[in-house]
């Protein structure tokens, strides 16, 4: 069976097209039947990845072709993900490049591709979107070979076979003129040039955790490839750590296989088959699961560091427990405790008052899918602003830096320049990507670029698109100025009302309507300027015996500015922090009572 089986990757930056690809590979291989209804994206399964378009988690699926079994993982593009991205590899014998043929190689693209090259993988390039007006399939494909120079691919890896697609469309073709047909060239491709996994059958069994996920009648479920021999159902089994030392002891009292979008039990897997296994309670990624008699372990791949950590407290507003059935810190350290588990990319500490957890990830939007997640299971926290994980090299501090690569148009460029420059970012190459575009790239410490998406989008009137990449840890570069205007904030608990709204509107912008609930210490608005300004959006007109001539009775509120998790994360300053529950994000200082705030500011200042 081996001889007719492949294990391959689909690797490509976010939004370039990778698990709509998919969709066609199941339907053309005839996985799902034809009058099967399935949704656009099927491998897009969580509430999350469907409503943001993104592929969070890798996924391993299979389809038959022929005579050929094709195990295929969808990865996630977007790199504070890519600890799923690194471990996925490992499992896998060849790798399918998706390009968009207008945008070309991106950071992203550059991050997967340098971990499939590193690990020897052989690749397939296929530019997709080729039927987009403004594609430019020849440049993307120097641009494509340019990258795999600079990542030192060797000569078998720069021999790519290239094919043009349109994933969409669910066509494939050698020549890229070709504006309809079938994926049937992919599927020879994938048969011809991606090797067969070629692992020993005959040795004891050997498997490589490289995902985790719970489920509520199997327990712990680890899902790898089998390295070498074979298993059955209720074989011994132990785990083994990165050293050797033996985790647990335990039975395989459970395998399944993917089928299609389904995980199907099976009696037995042999080297090659990619399956997850059921029956132990420790082991995690990266643990190596085998026979008994085996003692040294299979080598995995290290993880990067985290880079940004949040700190997440029981939420302590006066609207607390209001809108949330999971409020106390013990359901919070759980759940922290769960995702650390699956999530390997996460570092998890206790605060020393037992009220707050300290979450380190990779990036704002990874630790923003942990906590949009927790809201919608019914929690409520407080998310402090993120800050960068600082490094001691040779008695000198270090931070994380980026690289940052933006796309404009041309008229924007010498605000955006001016803007990173601003946040200590050194600007490293600007050309012309396109039709009145321009692609700037800078290397900024990742310090400056918290919260500076958002006013990015302001700038280029949303037509920018920002894409960064951890790059290194280099030397610290200094203090780098914050958020421009100061905050409107409450003195008083109770509901907003519109006639003191009005009057605030001068002030700067809202971010209440009449009627919200609101306390003491929220912030309600930014003020136009610098300063923190406390004010009373709970005034009421007087009453008196006159008539008015009814012109000042209406009042006209423009809509407030309601923010997204990311976007708040981003906006609040270090004494600040975003209260978070199923049903509201708010704004708030850290300490509400304004005395004791002006204290603090004492002491810190001092």
């Amino acid at each position: 069976m081996s001889a007719n089986q492949r294990n391959i990757a689909i690797i490509a930056h976010v939004d370039h097209g990778k698990t709509t690809l998919v969709d066609q590979l199941f339907r053309q291989s005839g996985t799902f039947r034809d009058n099967q209804r399935v949704e656009e994206r099927a491998m897009d399964s969580n509430d999350l990845e469907k409503e943001r378009g993104i592929t969070i988690l890798a996924k391993p699926t299979s389809i038959d072709w022929g005579d050929y079994h094709i195990n295929i993982v969808d990865t996630p593009g977007h790199a504070d993900f890519g600890a799923e991205v690194e471990r996925i590899l490992s499992m896998v014998d060849g790798v399918i490049l998706l390009v968009d043929s207008a945008e070309g190689a991106m950071p992203q693209t550059k991050f997967v591709t340098g971990k499939a090259l590193g690990l020897g993988l052989k690749p397939i390039v296929v530019v997709n979107k080729i039927d987009r007006p403004d594609g430019r399939p020849q440049e993307v494909l120097d641009e494509v070979f340019d990258l795999f120079v600079s990542l030192d691919a060797n000569d078998e890896q720069l021999e790519f076979p290239v094919l043009y697609a349109s994933g969409r469309n669910g066509y494939a073709s050698e020549d890229q003129e070709a504006r309809e047909g079938t994926l049937t060239p992919m599927f020879e491709k994938i048969v011809s040039h991606v090797p067969a996994p070629g692992l020993d059958e005959t040795g004891p069994f050997s498997f490589l955790a490289t995902l985790l996920d719970r489920d509520n009648f199997m327990g712990r479920v680890l899902t790898g490839r089998v390295q070498s021999g074979t298993i059955n159902m209720n074989d011994p089994i132990h785990a083994l750590d990165n050293t050797g030392k033996v985790v647990e002891v335990g039975r395989a009292t459970k395998l399944l296989a993917f089928r299609g979008l389904d995980r199907v039990p099976v009696e037995s897997a042999k080297a090659g088959d990619i399956i997850a296994l059921a029956g132990l309670e420790k082991a995690t990624v990266s643990n190596t699961i085998c026979d008994p008699s085996v003692k040294e372990p299979i080598h995995s791949q290290p993880i990067d560091p985290p880079t940004l950590a949040m700190r997440f407290s029981v939420n302590d507003s006066p609207l607390a427990g209001r809108e949330g059935d999971k409020v106390t810190s013990r359901l919070i350290r759980d759940r922290l405790e769960r995702e650390a588990e699956s999530n390997v990319a996460i570092r998890i500490t206790e605060s020393a008052d037992k009220d707050s957890f300290e979450v380190a990830g990779r990036g704002e939007l990874q630790l923003g899918v942990v906590i949009e997640t927790m809201r919608r299971e019914g929690f409520e926290l407080g998310i402090s602003r993120p800050r960068v994980l600082f490094k001691e090299e040779n008695g000198q501090k270090t931070e994380p830096y980026e690289t940052v690569v933006i796309d404009v148009d041309d008229e924007f460029s010498g605000t955006v320049v001016e803007k990173m420059q601003r946040r200590k970012a050194e600007l490293t190459e600007m050309r012309p990507s396109g039709i009145g575009k321009t692609r700037i790239t800078f290397s900024a410490p990742s310090r400056g670029l918290i919260g500076y998406h958002g006013e990015f989008l302001s700038d280029t009137r949303g037509t920018g698109i920002m894409n960064r990449l951890f790059e290194k840890y280099d030397v610290h570069k200094g203090a780098i100025e914050g958020r421009q205007n100061g905050v409107l904030i409450s003195n008083c608990t109770g509901e907003a009302v519109g006639y003191a709204l009005n009057s605030l509107e001068d002030r700067g912008i809202l971010f209440v309507k009449p009627q919200e609930k609101i306390y003491e210490g929220m912030i309600i608005g930014e003020n136009a300027k610098p300063d923190d300004l406390e004010v009373n959006p709970m005034k009421s007109k007087q009453l008196t015996n006159f008539r008015s001539t009814g012109k000042d009775d209406a009042v006209r509120l423009t809509p407030p500015k309601v923010m997204t998790l990311e976007q708040a994360i981003a906006y609040i300053d270090d004494d600040e922090m975003v209260e978070v529950t199923p049903q509201s994000i708010r704004l708030r200082k850290a300490i509400l009572d304004p005395n004791e705030r002006k204290k603090a500011k004492r002491k810190g200042g001092n």
